[in-house]
């Protein structure tokens, strides 16, 4: 008997033998396979508020609650002003011009004080940061100095400086020089050790670690007692405008307390307030600018 190898009939060949029909079969047979979903993160689902909606809610809050306070009378207004009134002053201060004045003389000390504090703290950071031997001579004095008070050297500094303007702006560069130093030589001595090796293992002289390496690594903590220094710069600012001055915002202030002026004071710490809003502002874009290459936790 003779077994027949002839191919089968094409009726007879399973269907999944076709190449051409794989699909006939997989949609005649096989169940529809349900669509994927794509995951999202649970902050995600939250309904999205606008940042700077968010951001101001607190402070709205704030004026309204104070706003009624004020109108009710619990909140008497030779304790605290309303702010209505706050807004009524400071619309007539810019307009007869002694708010803007007062403004643009205190911005000169303050831009004056911080410019010397940063050339000074700076500097002591990196000779203390980057030689031994000068970690050995400059941290010490450097340490003993930032324990005691600036505000308690402003008899010392009338002495020297005389009631001009030079008291004022050593008051404010003293402010600013300790927080900088501090912060510049943390993250000089924070730099890893290996990227040092790194560096020398590719033939980078003393000045090309320092540039490349060293300094990109300090560059986050100099921006951030930069931040920091800005917030002690007009703290400063309030001592020193109070010391026999005759112009900026301290002296607006100095003048609405004998006068008992509310009104006055608050319209002028509120100018205090955003103008170093706006200054930390500034830093922080320059962080953004500046840090790029550094992935950081922004939040959820």
């Amino acid at each position: 008997m003779s077994i027949s190898h002839a191919p089968p009939d094409a009726s007879e060949r399973d269907i999944s033998d076709i190449p051409g029909d794989r699909s006939v079969k997989a949609d005649a047979g096989a169940p529809t396979p349900p669509e994927l979903e794509p995951l999202v993160p649970t902050s995600a689902r939250r309904t999205r508020v606008p940042r700077w909606l968010r951001r101001t809610t607190g402070p709205v809050l704030l004026l309204i609650l104070w706003q009624l306070l004020s109108g009710t009378g619990v909140l008497a207004s030779d304790v605290l002003a309303s702010p209505g009134r706050i807004a009524q002053v400071a619309g007539d201060m810019i307009a007869d011009g002694s708010l803007t004045s007062a403004m643009g003389t205190s911005l000169q000390r303050v831009a004056a004080g911080l410019a010397c504090g940063t050339l000074v703290g700076t500097g002591l950071a990196l000779v203390s940061g980057l030689f031994r031997i000068g970690e050995d001579v400059v941290d010490a004095p450097v340490q003993m100095l930032r324990t005691v008070p600036f505000v308690g050297l402003i008899p010392l500094f009338i002495i020297w400086f005389g009631i001009g303007e030079a008291p004022k702006i050593a008051i404010i560069t003293l402010g600013v020089t300790f927080p900088l130093y501090l912060n510049v030589y943390a993250g000089i001595r924070g730099v890893d050790a290996q990227l040092i090796e790194a560096g020398e293992s590719l033939g980078l002289s003393r000045w090309g670690l320092v540039r490349h390496v060293v300094l990109p690594g300090a560059l986050p903590g100099a921006l951030t007692g930069l931040r920091y220094s800005l917030g002690i710069a007009w703290l400063a600012l309030v001592f020193a405008e109070q010391v026999n001055a005759d112009s900026g915002i301290g002296f607006l202030m100095v003048q609405a307390r004998d006068f008992l002026r509310t009104d006055v004071i608050v319209v002028c710490l509120i100018v205090y307030a955003f103008l170093g809003l706006l200054a930390d502002f500034i830093v922080r874009s320059l962080e953004r600018l500046l840090l790029q290459w550094r992935p950081t936790f922004t939040g959820r």
